[in-house]
C-alpha cells in the first residue's frame, strides 16, 4: 500500500501472465539465495516472500477487474480490495490449517519455496491453456496458496506483521 501511495496503480498495466512471471522471478531468487546464501544486490529472502504476497494480491485484484477498467484506481478502493483479498485468503488458510493440522509448521522453508514454484508452473500452464482446465481449482486458488505459503515462510523466518 505504501508503493501505491508513491506510484499509484501503475501495476494495473501488467497482464496476469506478467504478474505470474514476477512471482516466478521472486520465487526463483529465493531458491537461489537458499542454495548459494549470497546476495549481490542486498535483497534477502524475507523481502522476496513479501513481494510474492503483494504480487499474489495484485493478481487477485486484476482477476476481478477488466482491461477496460481504469488503470488508475483511487487509493481507498485499492486498500479495500487489498484487505478483502487478504481476508479471504486468510480465511482459506485457517480452513486448510484445520483440515491439514498445520502441517506447514513441520516443513522446511525450502519446501515452501518449492511448493510456490510448483504452483507458479501450474498457473503458467493454465494461462497457456487459455484458462481451460479439467480438474484445476483455477488461478485464483493457486495465487491464494502461494500467498499462504509465503506467509508460512515469513512466520518460520520470524517476521512480525
Amino acid at each position: 500500500m505504501k508503493k501505491t501511495k508513491d506510484y499509484g496503480t501503475a501495476w494495473r498495466i501488467l497482464r496476469l501472465r506478467s504478474i505470474t512471471d514476477q512471482i516466478f522471478i521472486k520465487a526463483q531468487r529465493i531458491r537461489t539465495l537458499e542454495e548459494k546464501k549470497v546476495s549481490k544486490v542486498g535483497e534477502n529472502i524475507t523481502s522476496e516472500y513479501i513481494g510474492i504476497v503483494n504480487y499474489c494480491v495484485i493478481a487477485m485484484i486484476q482477476l476481478q477487474l477488466s482491461d477496460s477498467d481504469s488503470h488508475e484506481i483511487p487509493y481507498e478502493v485499492v486498500e479495500k480490495q487489498f484487505e478483502e483479498k487478504v481476508s479471504e485468503t486468510k480465511d482459506l488458510m485457517f480452513a486448510k490449517n484445520h483440515d491439514y493440522g498445520e502441517a506447514w509448521r513441520d516443513m522446511r522453508i525450502s519446501s515452501l519455496t518449492d511448493l510456490i514454484l510448483m504452483k507458479i508452473f501450474r498457473v503458467k500452464q493454465i494461462e497457456d491453456n487459455e484458462g481451460q482446465t479439467l480438474a484445476s481449482e483455477g488461478v485464483k486458488a493457486n495465487y491464494q496458496d502461494m500467498l499462504n505459503y509465503s506467509v508460512f515462510a515469513l512466520i518460520k523466518l520470524g517476521v512480525k506483521s
